[in-house]
């Protein structure tokens, strides 16, 4: 069940979950869905990636929505942040959870170095015993440079995190099955194909800027990355407990572990010329399932940067393991 295999769990929530039709923080729902992640947290590591800066800036500037052009709307997100981040601390303080805030931009996700610097980011706040809130820096980011929804943003952080389920919560169930006269929740999806997208409604809803499209793109990055991803409405109070008892939402399934996806991923690179040299004792570690540590490490071959694939060898110049390295060659 979702709630016992779950360790990392992303939350994206909708700009329509979080700020109501006239532009103010929906406190209450907000409150039952922390209580829910009280209730269920447990040992796990949760993320929060929560749309509403613009709207919230909206509302609280008293603009009425039309169209708003880029500069305008990086600026309205900049009002809107500051006080989305405040609503969220003073609630999560009310139930005793320290919090982080993470603005992200798809240079921070796309780029293999700055992505390995927000993973690290992210690991640190879970060690602080912190819930990470994730949003895409509106403020700066252009057209060219934009997410433009937080759907795939969110899926972009779970894989980065090496989360296993990504929970999305919307003001719809799921996905809907609606070529029969009556339209039907599709519980699982295993295949992200032509048929399943012609069944996405391309409707968007006052504020959202992604819709069912941007969710099915989403959902293509989390299960070949060994994600289970959830649609599920959050129109009701304690999300996630309605979501588990009363099981409405469309799940869509990972075809491998994201252990295996990190693996498969690493294993499937261009063999390396750069190797880090290990002695006896640090080899028999590494193969014992022990961490390599520096002190193991008698000499480094050839130049890399951080977030390489390089290769750990023995002193019999045996290949022992392939990985990315956390360090440059330099450094190291």
């Amino acid at each position: 069940m979702l709630t016992s295999s779950s360790k990392k769990i992303v939350i994206k929530l909708g700009s329509s979950t979080v700020v109501d039709k006239k532009g103010r923080f929906k406190r209450e729902w907000v409150d039952s869905l922390v209580k829910d992640i009280k209730k269920y947290k447990e040992n796990k590591d949760v993320v929060l990636v929560s749309s509403g800066a613009i709207a919230l800036g909206l509302g609280y500037l008293k603009i009425k929505k039309k169209k708003i052009k880029l500069e305008m709307s990086q600026a309205i997100a900049s009002v809107g942040q500051i006080h989305l981040a405040g609503e969220f601390q003073k609630i999560f303080d009310k139930h005793k959870f320290n919090i982080g805030q993470i603005l992200i931009t798809p240079d921070d996700t796309e780029q293999r170095r700055r992505a390995l610097n927000v993973r690290r980011t992210f690991e640190n706040l879970f060690k602080l015993k912190a819930i990470p809130i994730v949003n895409e820096n509106d403020t700066t980011a252009t057209s060219e440079i934009k997410y433009g929804d937080n759907d795939r943003l969110a899926a972009r952080v779970a894989q980065i995190i090496g989360a296993d389920t990504l929970i999305i919560f919307s003001d719809v169930e799921g996905l809907y099955d609606k070529s029969k006269k009556k339209k039907i929740l599709i519980r699982k999806v295993t295949d992200i194909n032509k048929s399943i997208y012609n069944l996405a409604d391309k409707n968007k809803n006052l504020y959202g800027s992604g819709g069912m499209v941007t969710k099915l793109d989403a959902a293509k990055i989390c299960i070949n990355s060994g994600c289970n991803m959830y649609i599920a409405n959050g129109k009701y109070k304690n999300p996630i407990k309605n979501m588990i008892e009363n099981k409405i939402y469309t799940c869509f399934e990972a075809k491998i572990s994201t252990l295996d996806a990190r693996k498969k991923w690493i294993i499937s690179s261009l063999t390396s010329n750069a190797k880090i040299y290990i002695d006896n004792g640090a080899a028999k570690a590494l193969i014992d399932g022990k961490s390599l540590l520096p002190s193991g490490i008698t000499k480094v071959s050839g130049k890399f940067n951080k977030g390489e694939n390089i290769l750990i060898v023995n002193s019999q110049e045996e290949n022992l393991a392939r990985g990315l390295s956390s360090f440059s060659s330099e450094e190291i």
